[in-house]
């Protein structure tokens, strides 16, 4: 047997060994990268705020603290008009609902031409409401497991709040750190890398944040005009929703005010419905594209395949993630990564007339 051969199964069974150690440290330790990835993202929103605050004499910690007050006024009256929305919504929807019952059973007789009727169908409501009553039951004996989660939720919370607080506050020092165990060529990479981040990450809060303001205002304005209930809070409703969930975010935001709308008359509805669909071709192919030119640019297809990809990761926090560290990597990209003169093709112009390919192939 060679001399080298023990040596070398030795070194075998050692990386194996300290990679299955890596994996199981990895499965621990998954919560906390998560948190550390969500606070760095949060820092990289607030940092272009905050430096521009330390610029004008402020103390970078002083100015963390402003932006956290101010994004939690913001979440706070948001969470507040919405809860109120809906707790007014439900006590209406339980002093109305023997005279839907009564407007459906009707729709129905009238429609199928059956003759149900209120006293049968309250007659088996008991059944149901005991159902019901069995699974809320259960539900509040469980209230170890639920305290539990939610003081879960409540630490997570604190740690990404004490991460970010830290990551921005002491933005400097903390680069600085990184950057003194690396040569000069890698501290130059690493900060361009890092300033690239913090560009694309607040520009797509700010962007996204105009274009929600702008969406709730107009939104505003047409159910002001048209007479729909809870204006004001449908229109942050809708400006919030449909800007900062991706994907989804824009039908989830036009199904309230639709509905409230339906509560009124369906005509109301229509009108809110034809408006939100006009808006919405506004937004895309005029506003969208100049507001976010400087801040995303970025294929449609490509954010909604980082959108799925996030969600296969980390789940909603990897939707909201994935756009902002798709356009990073995007730019980054861009900045390091040489591109070459494209050879004329008939396949490589955006519209090329059938013609062009009989004389390009006569050519050859």
């Amino acid at each position: 047997m060679p001399p080298w051969l023990p040596k070398a199964f030795a070194l075998a069974g050692v990386t194996v060994l300290a990679f299955m150690a890596g994996l199981w440290l990895l499965e621990r330790l998954r919560e906390l990268l998560l948190l550390l990835l969500i606070s760095l993202f949060l820092a990289f929103a607030i940092e272009p705020a905050v430096n521009w605050l330390a610029r004008r004499g402020w103390r970078r910690g002083l100015a963390t603290a402003l932006m956290f007050v101010v994004i939690g006024v913001l979440l706070a009256g948001f969470l507040g008009g919405i809860g109120s929305l809906l707790a007014t919504q439900a006590a209406n929807l339980i002093d109305g609902f023997p005279g839907y019952v009564r407007q459906v059973i009707g729709w129905v007789n009238a429609t199928f031409g059956t003759n149900l009727s209120q006293r049968t169908l309250f007659q088996r409501l008991p059944t149901v409401t005991g159902t019901l009553s069995r699974h809320l039951t259960s539900l509040a004996g469980n209230v170890w497991g639920i305290g539990a989660t939610a003081v879960g939720v409540v630490f997570n919370a604190l740690g990404v709040l004490l991460f970010t607080f830290y990551l921005s506050a002491e933005g400097p020092r903390f680069r600085r750190t990184v950057c003194s165990v690396l040569p000069p060529r890698r501290q130059h990479q690493v900060l361009q890398a890092w300033e690239i981040a913090v560009d694309k990450t607040g520009g797509y809060i700010y962007s996204r944040g105009l274009l929600a303001l702008i969406s709730g205002l107009a939104h505003y304005a047409a159910m002001a005009g048209l007479g729909v209930p809870y204006a004001a809070t449908l229109a942050l409703w809708v400006g919030v929703v449909s800007q900062f969930i991706p994907a989804v975010g824009t039908y989830l935001a036009g199904a309230v005010p639709i509905l409230i709308a339906l509560a009124k008359a369906p005509s109301t509805a229509l009108w809110m419905f034809l408006f939100i669909l006009a808006y919405q071709q506004l937004e895309n192919y005029l506003l969208q594209p100049r507001i976010t030119a400087k801040t995303l640019d970025m294929h449609p297809a490509v954010a909604f395949g980082l959108i799925l990809a996030g969600a296969a990761v980390a789940g909603p926090i990897g939707v909201l993630l994935a756009i902002p560290l798709g356009a990073s990597l995007q730019a980054f990209a861009g900045a390091y990564v040489h591109r070459y003169d494209v050879e004329e093709h008939p396949l490589t112009e955006p519209d090329a007339p059938a013609g062009r390919w009989w004389r390009w192939l006569r050519r050859d």
